[in-house]
């Protein structure tokens, strides 16, 4: 985020209905399906959704399932967010091809520990892992508060209770800064699709609600309705893969921190958790938020870095935001002390080996309330007593 201390700063989050979240979603069933019957299994799936049509493709190593079982699950996946429309509904409709095949045997050779090798990370790559107060999940406010529109918005089109509201949606939420906090809203976006019974202002006063109870007064006050924008471009009742090609991995901003936070790159959805892509980010995450909810800092910045093939990662690299190097350096060699950060060490520390992702697919796989079945395991704050000085 920026060096500044006063500043405006906007982030986006998508709907579980959006393209390329349904891609995600998709992608992530296709793992957990694989992970049900097999914890150990290998997937990286990726999924393209178009008008009336669904295509699976990557590579995988485990049971052998039938094409079928998936694509009653991709169906199921449809249905569930809730797509019954012209020209993408969850029934036969829509045409479902999987090419997913075996994983390549130079990647299981590089990946795969033996005698008294240690099982390597599945790529090379950075990871970023990031934790704030400006919330109290620890994850930065324009993020955090643009989920939360569209998950109410979710919840209440689900039960019945927001009609005439479709899928696929979008918000967007400005904060203005001062002396590096937030400290009011500036303007917020929302743009969703609907129906052709609703027009413009009716579908502004239908979304007004989410945009009221999703931030805190406190953040509102003094807020010009002028800065409140519902679908600036106009109608919006052509949506979801009918209205935009959907892929897997494409919103990995939405998916972390809002920007406010560096990325490295590599996206979450479909990996197994081998990839560290997906494995480090979530341990980056994990350290981060013990160190934020320690009171140490206000702000922790994780970089983790590896090669493919190879255990531990080649840097770890901390960052704090206060000029305090001892600081910095306490919390590096603690992090080293108390964290196996080699792929084996984080799967079992924070009990990845689970089909626990496709819930991660929608409303960012961060800032989440960690769960009974090990979902967002990363979540926990059960390790502020290592950076307690």
């Amino acid at each position: 985020m920026s060096k500044f201390k006063n500043f405006l700063f906007t982030s986006e989050s998508v709907s579980e209905g959006h393209p390329d979240k349904v891609s995600d979603r998709i992608s992530d069933m296709v793992v957990d399906t694989y992970l049900s019957k097999d914890p150990f299994s290998r997937v990286a799936c990726e999924t393209l959704t178009t008008t009336n049509k669904v295509v699976l493709a990557g590579e995988v190593r485990g049971p052998k399932i039938d094409n079928n079982e998936l694509i009653d699950k991709v169906r199921n996946c449809i249905k569930d967010i809730g797509y019954d429309q012209d020209g993408f509904t969850w029934k036969e409709k829509t045409k479902i091809e999987s090419f997913l095949h075996s994983q390549s045997k130079d990647i299981a050779m590089g990946v795969d520990s033996s005698g008294n090798k240690d099982e390597g990370a599945g790529d090379q790559g950075i990871m970023f892992g990031y934790a704030c107060n400006e919330t109290d999940v620890l994850m930065p406010a324009p993020i955090h508060y643009s989920h939360k529109i569209l998950k109410l918005m979710a919840e209440d089109r689900k039960s019945g209770k927001l009609k005439n509201i479709e899928p696929d949606s979008k918000s967007q939420v400005t904060f203005e800064y001062v002396d590096g906090k937030p400290v009011k809203v500036k303007s917020v976006v929302i743009s969703s699709q609907h129906s052709a019974d609703v027009n413009q202002e009716q579908v502004r006063e239908l979304l007004r609600p989410y945009m009221i109870n999703s931030i805190p007064k406190i953040f509102m006050d003094n807020f010009n309705e002028e800065e409140f924008y519902v679908n600036p471009t106009g109608n919006f009742v052509i949506g979801g893969p009918d209205g935009d090609c959907g892929l897997t991995g494409r919103k990995i901003i939405v998916d972390t921190y809002g920007g406010a936070a560096p990325h490295g790159g590599g996206a979450f959805s479909g990996k197994d958790p081998t990839k560290v892509d997906r494995s480090a980010a979530y341990a980056a995450r994990y350290i981060s938020k013990n160190v934020v909810a320690s009171k140490i800092s206000e702000k922790c910045l994780i970089q983790l870095a590896y090669a493919i093939g190879v255990s531990k990662p080649l840097s770890i690299y901390v960052d704090l935001f206060d000029n305090d190097a001892e600081k910095n350096k306490f919390v590096t060699e603690k992090i080293k002390e108390n964290f196996d950060l080699s792929p084996r060490g984080i799967r079992e520390m924070l009990g990845l080996n689970k089909p626990i992702y496709e819930k991660t697919s929608a409303y960012g796989h961060f800032g989440r309330v960690p769960e009974k079945d090990g979902s967002f395991s990363w979540e926990k704050i059960d390790k502020i007593n290592v950076f307690s000085k």
